[in-house]
């Protein structure tokens, strides 16, 4: 998994703190959401254009323009994060070596079930899948301590 993962959990969390709870929230430049980790701009702001094209975050045009969240936290997932940044694809993918070199010769009938390496990976998979799944942005946000969010909220209060 790349580091864009974890950046766009980061910045979802950071943009739930800086909403606040009085409405729509004032969108943020991702130059300073960059600034804030100081992470490279032009590289975030790929990560950023991906969660706006998976619906999590939506782009605002215009001098006070920026990003912010498109819904509530508690309805986004670590995992629509995960997918937005890595893509639906699973994590492993099997390519059938044992059918090949010393086992080409073999009836193709012994390979018609996956092979336990490949069931194995799948499952894994799928529990991960789905405790990323069971997992909001408000969780992640609530997991931090709060001084945390008002430290970030103090930070892009300033001018």
């Amino acid at each position: 998994m790349n580091e864009g993962v974890e950046w766009a959990a980061h910045v979802c969390v950071l943009l739930h703190w800086l909403q606040g709870d009085e409405g729509r929230p004032a969108p943020v430049p991702v130059a300073r959401l960059a600034e804030a980790y100081e992470l490279p701009a032009p590289y975030l702001v790929k990560q950023v254009q991906a969660l706006t094209r998976a619906g999590i975050t939506e782009s605002v045009p215009g001098k006070n323009g920026g990003v912010r969240l498109a819904r509530p936290a508690d309805r986004i997932t670590l995992m629509d994060v995960v997918a937005a940044i890595e893509g639906p694809d699973e994590a492993f993918a099997c390519t059938e070596i044992r059918q090949r070199g010393m086992n080409q010769d073999r009836p193709a009938r012994e390979f018609a079930k996956p092979c336990g390496i490949a069931h194995a990976m799948r499952g894994a998979e799928l529990a991960w899948r789905r405790e990323l799944a069971a997992t909001s942005v408000l969780d992640l946000a609530a997991a931090t301590p709060r001084s945390v969010a008002a430290d970030a909220r103090r930070h892009f209060a300033r001018t």
